[in-house]
């Protein structure tokens, strides 16, 4: 009750304005910038890949080579201007551009989620995180968690291995940079977790730790992310 009510104080003393012009707006962004941006409408059901066809469809390398991941929800694709919130957001501690990105989200979600058990943002290695300050896909997964009534777990999985960033590689490159990257230390309370992160690229990072989560025990894996590389 405390915190609504702080919440609302500060709503009045810093009203609202969309975080890309300016303008009035609801949750960081207006209704003007909302219908401009670069909606992911047909990606791929298991790996965000956007395509034309309709949002249930698979992807041809899907198809051939099914990941472990089972199904992906990632509404934008990343170009301008979410993949400038995104780098702000993951880099300069923007932390405002993280909670309307997470905001963005659940909009998505709320539409088309089937509700998993538990919630694990993709871990960060601890090198990177001493040096960051925080894990971006943690700051997203808790208002989600709060919003949708979903226990969030970031302890049961560790990233072991300190990687080369993925976007500093080539497409061949990722798969083999982040295999072993990743451990679950424990058994999990649950049959279906949803991974949180901001951009899956290849989906290589998320394929990982999917694929580890099911030797865990784990029956589903679904991805939400908030934008898909096309």
């Amino acid at each position: 009750m405390v915190y609504n009510c702080i919440n609302n104080i500060l709503s009045l003393i810093y009203p609202d304005y969309c975080q890309l012009c300016n303008a009035p707006a609801t949750d960081g962004i207006c209704a003007g910038c909302w219908q401009e941006l670069p909606h992911n409408s047909h990606g791929c059901r298991q790996c965000g890949l956007p395509l034309t066809t309709n949002r249930e469809a698979v992807c041809g390398h899907c198809l051939r080579h099914p990941p472990a991941v089972d199904r992906s929800l990632i509404p934008f694709l990343y170009t301008t201007p979410i993949d400038r919130l995104i780098g702000q957001f993951k880099f300069s501690a923007k932390l405002p551009h993280g909670r309307m990105l997470s905001r963005l989200l659940r909009v998505h979600l709320e539409q088309y989620a089937t509700m998993p058990d538990l919630l694990i943002p993709v871990p960060l290695h601890p090198s990177r995180l001493r040096h960051r300050g925080y894990n971006q896909a943690l700051e997203l997964a808790r208002p989600l968690s709060r919003h949708f009534g979903i226990p969030l777990d970031f302890r049961s999985c560790r990233r072991i291995l300190h990687t080369q960033p993925q976007s500093e590689l080539k497409k061949r490159q990722r798969k083999r940079n982040i295999h072993g990257a990743f451990q679950v230390t424990g058994p999990l309370p649950a049959t279906h977790v949803a991974l949180v992160d901001d951009v899956v690229t290849t989906g290589s990072t998320v394929n990982e730790l999917a694929r580890h989560l099911k030797r865990a025990g784990i029956a589903r894996v679904d991805v939400w992310a908030v934008a898909r590389t096309p």
